[in-house]
């Protein structure tokens, strides 16, 4: 790669700049010395500039590094700097860039623009070096659940006493005004295992020190974001914890979240964006090697892959390095369990094959997902690019199925346009497609499928199944709009809303995929019809925790399905071939039903021959299915896992709008 940088005076081959073989260790802490190291091939010079605060005050020191063989610079500073600030500054062609806490911070001040001496084995809670991630015996076991810091635990009545922080999720016995579990306690009886939570590191939309006079004064307004503009990748954010002054309590209160879930038996996925940055031209990488991290059009401008005025370019060996140093990062430092990438379609396979083989090494039930995608085409060909289509070429890498989502709800083009749930026919095949894990499968018709007209799984765990997450209409939001729409009626009929809800969670639960919840959806949270909340206020954004007592029957449906879907190996079989082998669609004359059969027996279930039918028209419709007695568990709204009724015969009626689960 070829490119001209406002801060060089000619073109360099950026390509073929040394990559160090170490770990990217910027500062190494002790009582009688700091090392501190920074990659920049392409400086006249570098600084480390030493501060007592982070930030405002005087300068105390500035020392020179010493350029090293493999592009790196460093110098050994004498003398305990512990609790001292400190920033890079690196001249190219005799030009003074601006100050940087470096590429790999691991601990900042407020704001994220100067790192922190710090001794990192000092934040570590108590009995920290005796936690370990919960037991998964297969990704088949993963479910899912999606959840923003501020939105989980912001309500007043969520009885939570560190409203928008990492400690919220460290609060037990935490109850709604009506004396339902809430927080932590509210996940554990939910029965999900890893929780994903929203962008978590450094991020550049809100100002640390506005959020935290907010929390202490009521006439300061509120800051919201949902994170995805990344400031310093390796530290958590600062308005999330209870001081985003003190380096050490952001990194404390960050353990203690992870500490707590995994007693509560949740391991924690992290939502990492390292497609893009908050802004090019001021982060860390080019304050360091400038163009470098970047990929760029021919004319030298921004490739823009992500939507947001830039994408790195993980192609490059050094951003390459750095992704794979990040994640493992994560993992060792903070016991990560698992990785959602934003946009994954813009890296390339290569890089997330040697993150996954990487993480591997270090323990390969943790889970990594992305989105299969990319805003606008990246500056790389699709061959090279981890989008879906490519997902045989990642093993043990998930995408999420747009299809079944889509297929459930309908399209991202027109938020009035509905699918499978408000009884618009033909979109059977995508939400089959879905159910089967978007894996090859002969009676499912590709021809039929919406987005993908080939099968792009190797295995049912490469797909996410989800029909609403933080992007977007919400499940809720969307019905909403589709049913009125369809209608011509204004105004929700909340009975029709919550069948459709029921029986889209459904849907997603006995799927062969890997199924994602989205944080309120079990409790019919909405989002006042706001389709891109990402900046908008907690009256949109926050859970309503009185929804879990009014609509009860909403939750204890979605948690009963997860019980169902955790005891049962029919549902999660986690193998093409199984799959393939095991479940059978049945016919149905007309639109808008879904049936299908599976041989629970052959997969060591409890229950020998299951059949699920999924029926979105508004009227009951009679199913034929294989003769034999059954016991229905799921009916007309309700599961009752020891049984609702029996049925004998070759046939059964599904109440309209609804689901039908039943087993001999």
């Amino acid at each position: 790669m070829l490119v001209t940088s406002m801060h060089t005076s000619s073109a360099l081959n950026l390509s073929s700049l040394p990559v160090p073989v170490g770990p990217l260790t910027e500062m190494s802490y002790s009582p009688s010395c700091t090392h501190f190291s920074l990659w920049s091939p392409v400086a006249d010079q570098v600084k480390v500039n030493i501060y007592k605060q982070g930030e405002g005050g005087e300068m105390e020191s500035a020392h020179s590094l010493t350029h090293n063989f493999d592009g790196t610079w460093s110098a050994t500073i004498h003398g305990n700097l512990k609790g001292k600030f400190f920033t890079f500054q690196v001249t190219v062609n005799g030009t003074p860039l601006p100050e940087t806490p470096g590429i790999f911070a691991k601990a900042v001040g407020v704001n994220g623009n100067r790192a922190q001496v710090i001794d990192m084995q000092s934040t570590n809670p108590e009995r920290w070096e005796n936690d370990h991630r919960p037991a998964l015996a297969s990704f088949s076991d993963v479910i899912l659940y999606e959840m923003h810091h501020r939105d989980f635990s912001i309500d007043p009545e969520s009885g939570i006493k560190n409203r928008g922080k990492f400690l919220a999720l460290t609060e037990t016995g935490t109850k709604n005004a009506q004396g339902l579990p809430t927080g932590i306690d509210h996940l554990k009886d939910l029965g999900i295992n890893h929780l994903h939570i929203l962008p978590s590191f450094d991020y550049g939309s809100v100002n640390e020190a506005e959020s935290y006079l907010a929390d202490s004064d009521s006439r300061v307004p509120a800051q919201y974001n949902w994170g995805y503009d990344p400031v310093n990748y390796n530290v958590p954010e600062g308005s999330y914890s209870t001081n985003p002054y003190d380096p050490a309590v952001r990194i404390r209160e960050f353990k203690q979240m992870v500490q707590a879930l995994h007693k509560a038996g949740i391991r924690v996925v992290l939502d990492v964006v390292y497609n893009h940055v908050f802004d090019a031209v001021s982060s860390q990488f080019d304050k360091t090697v400038p163009g470098y991290f970047f990929r760029h059009r021919p004319n030298g401008t921004l490739s823009n892959g992500s939507g947001c005025g830039n994408e790195t370019a993980s192609d490059m060996p050094m951003m390459r390095k750095y992704m794979v140093e990040s994640v493992l990062y994560w993992i060792k430092e903070y016991h990560i369990d698992g990785f959602r990438f934003d946009l994954m379609g813009v890296h390339d396979i290569e890089t997330m094959n040697a993150i996954r083989q990487a993480v591997n090494a270090i323990d390969p039930t943790i889970f990594i997902y992305g989105e299969g995608w990319a805003a606008s085409s990246p500056a790389l060909p699709e061959c090279q690019l981890a989008m879906k289509a490519n997902a045989t070429q990642m093993p043990g890498i998930a995408a999420f199925g747009d299809e079944m989502r889509d297929g459930l709800r309908g399209g991202c083009s027109d938020d009035k346009e509905g699918a499978f749930l408000i009884g618009n026919p033909n979109h059977e095949e995508s939400v089959k497609f879905g159910i089967v894990g978007a894996i090859e499968h002969p009676q499912v018709n590709m021809e039929k499928v919406n987005y993908s007209k080939s099968p792009w799984a190797s295995q049912p765990t490469q797909m996410i199944s989800y029909v609403s997450c933080h992007d977007d209409l919400c499940i809720a939001d969307r019905l909403k709009t589709t049913l009125a729409h369809k209608s011509k009626v204004s105004g929700t009929d909340e009975a029709t809303l919550i069948r459709l809800q029921k029986l889209a969670e459904t849907a997603v639960l006995t799927s062969q995929g890997v199924p994602l919840i989205w944080c309120g959806d079990e409790i019919l949270r909405d989002k006042k019809g706001v389709h891109n909340s990402y900046n908008s206020p907690d009256s949109i954004n926050t859970i309503p925790w009185a929804n879990k007592s009014k609509y009860k029957g909403l939750y204890d449906y979605v948690r009963s399905l997860i019980a169902i879907r955790k005891t049962h190996p029919a549902f999660h079989m986690g193998s093409a071939d199984a799959v393939r082998a095991n479940l059978t669609f049945l016919p149905y004359k007309g639109a808008n039903v879904i049936a299908y059969q599976l041989n629970g027996a052959a997969v060591g279930d409890s229950w020998s021959d299951i059949i699920v039918i999924l029926n979105s028209r508004t009227k009951v419709s009679r199913v034929t299915v294989p003769h034999g007695n059954y016991t229905v568990v799921c009916q007309d709204g309700k599961i009752d896992a020891s049984g609702i009724t029996t049925v004998n015969g070759k046939s059964i009626n599904v109440p309209a709008q609804s689901a039908i689960i039943m087993y001999k």
